[in-house]
């Protein structure tokens, strides 16, 4: 009998660890695999019905937008287009389970994907100058832009916490005040002729350089780097003072190094909702006409 109880109780104990072991990988899971890459059939399956069908079904005297297959695929990519702009409000709500904001985001990364096909073949691949592809162009570019999102996505994160090793943004600056701390008083046996240089490295901003030196992580004008180098050559200071300045240079650039990679990295990951969202909102301007047009113009 205690045998019997001691196999329940273990195998009880095996199930509830399973069940644990099986909740944590959920958790884990990122986005594009959510659910065994759930979205990803799903979308794959409808790319392949419309391939499919396009092939099958006879449209005289060809395929076109204005057939009823073309607005059987306009519908649904319209639907489609609407629903995924509807991310942005997602994010601000709390659900679980499958219309967690996991599974909404896999969703909306591998439907947004399936327009390419459903948008293409809406168009029969009839194109030209024109509002209707005009919309068609602005999805694709939308789609392009989100591409690059999903790639960052997926690939930055770990680099972003590699470089932050343990430290938040604000310890990162801590850090770089403390060595211009030590530099003001490690420069005053100094000359004026060396001191100079050390004065414009303390009055920089780690912050200045604009969006292009933030996304290249080149600052070409970094004060730092110009006091290193003037201090490397000849100077008539104290060469031990001199030595535990250019010391303390180089411990201040590697913090400043790892601060403006870390401002690199995020604006990389943020940058591109600066032309995803901008271009959402004008393929809706864009989509919008294109109905109008047909419905009452054509």
């Amino acid at each position: 009998m205690a045998s019997l109880f001691s196999n329940l109780f273990g195998a009880r104990r095996r199930s509830k660890a399973t069940q644990t072991e099986r909740v944590r990988e959920r958790r884990h899971e990122g986005f594009l695999r959510y659910a065994n890459f759930r979205w990803a059939k799903i979308s794959g399956g409808l790319c392949l019905l419309i391939i499919v069908s396009y092939a099958l079904v006879d449209v005289t005297p060809r395929h076109n937008g204005g057939s009823w297959y073309g607005y059987t695929l306009g519908t649904l990519g319209a639907g489609l287009i609407l629903w995924l702009t509807a991310l942005g409000y997602r994010k601000r709500k709390m659900t679980s389970d499958y219309w967690s904001l996991k599974a909404w985001t896999s969703a909306h990364v591998y439907l947004g994907l399936s327009l390419m096909v459903i948008g293409t073949w809406h168009t029969g691949f009839q194109l030209g100058w024109n509002v209707h592809t005009l919309a068609w162009a602005l999805m694709m570019l939308v789609i392009l832009s989100g591409l690059y999102g999903i790639i960052v996505y997926a690939t930055l994160p770990q680099a972003l916490s590699n470089n932050r090793d343990e430290m938040t943004q604000m310890q990162m600056l801590e850090a770089i005040r403390a060595f211009d701390r030590q530099l003001h008083s490690a420069a005053q046996p100094l000359t004026p002729q060396d001191t100079a240089p050390v004065l414009k490295a303390l009055d920089e901003d780690p912050f200045a350089g604009g969006i292009g030196a933030r996304l290249s992580g080149r600052y070409r004008n970094c004060a730092t780097a110009a006091a290193l180098h003037a201090l490397a050559g000849p100077g008539t200071s104290d060469a031990e003072a001199r030595e535990k300045v250019v010391g303390l240079l180089k411990q201040k650039q590697a913090a400043l190094g790892r601060l403006r990679q870390h401002l690199r990295i995020r604006a990389l990951l943020e940058i591109w909702l600066y032309v995803h969202v901008p271009l959402t909102f004008a393929l809706i301007a864009a989509l919008s006409a294109h109905i109008i047009s047909v419905f009452f113009y054509w």
